[in-house]
């Protein structure tokens, strides 16, 4: 009925391995008071978003100052 003879020898050993494995890899993963894998993601994820965010805002105030030279070079030499 037992597949492993010597469960207790073999098989236990190897169940224990693999579970502290598992608590290491889970407390990696949540930090376990410390960041984690998690937390940093998150913050690696919300840094991002406000990089793009700050780059629009960069970028559409350049197009605005741009276009404003644009039409007052336009109104210099053209108009006058």
């Amino acid at each position: 009925m037992n597949e492993c003879p010597n469960y207790d020898m073999t098989c236990r050993g190897e169940f224990c391995a693999i579970h502290r494995k598992l608590e290491h890899l889970d407390e990696a993963i949540r930090g376990n008071g410390k960041p984690g894998i998690q937390l940093r993601l998150d913050r690696l994820e919300q840094n991002e978003a406000w990089r793009k965010r700050v780059t629009w805002i960069v970028i559409g105030a350049l197009v605005s100052i741009l276009a404003s030279d644009a039409m007052q070079f336009f109104q210099v030499f053209w108009m006058h």
